[in-house]
């Protein structure tokens, strides 16, 4: 076959299939595959990079609620930028909390309802405060999901 009839056939370039053929030619069948690249060889091999995956997604940091690229390299002995890149490359964000606690409050409910209730539909003259407990946390760190928001009901006086 010609080189654009085995380009079109593999669907790869002709300057590919220019390569293979010196390849062939100059050395034979056993150095078809990818010649060696240039630049720093891996430092880091395949296992070193399964052990990093499975401390990410397995164990906790000492201390700590996730893992963090500083943390995970002083526990490995590779470098916090390898770190990155391997968690980039897997698709891995262990500071992006992934999980959300629920309340175990009975009435929790009804007081969502009622707070955010004043919220859509307030009363003429109303105040709202709000004191939050926790301090020195945002309120974009939320640990609980966005709540479905019903028609306000205030309840009885009496209740």
């Amino acid at each position: 076959m010609d080189t654009n009839e085995i380009a079109q056939r593999l669907q790869i370039s002709t300057e590919t299939v220019c390569k293979w053929k010196r390849r062939f030619i100059n050395y034979g069948v056993e150095l078809l595959d990818d010649a060696p690249r240039s630049g720093k060889p891996r430092s880091i091999d395949d296992e070193k990079i399964a052990e990093i995956l499975r401390i990410t997604l397995e164990e906790e940091p000492p201390l700590a609620t996730q893992w963090s690229t500083s943390s995970m390299s002083k526990r490995i002995g590779v470098s916090p930028a390898s770190i990155s890149r391997i968690w980039r490359t897997f698709g891995l964000k262990p500071h992006v909390l992934g999980y959300f606690n629920i309340s175990t409050d009975p009435a929790f409910t009804e007081k969502v309802r009622d707070i955010t209730g004043i919220y859509l539909n307030p009363p003429d003259a109303a105040l709202v405060l709000c004191i939050d407990e926790k301090t020195q946390i945002q309120a974009l760190d939320r640990t609980q999901p966005l709540l479905p928001m019903r028609p306000f009901v205030p309840r009885a006086a009496n209740t």
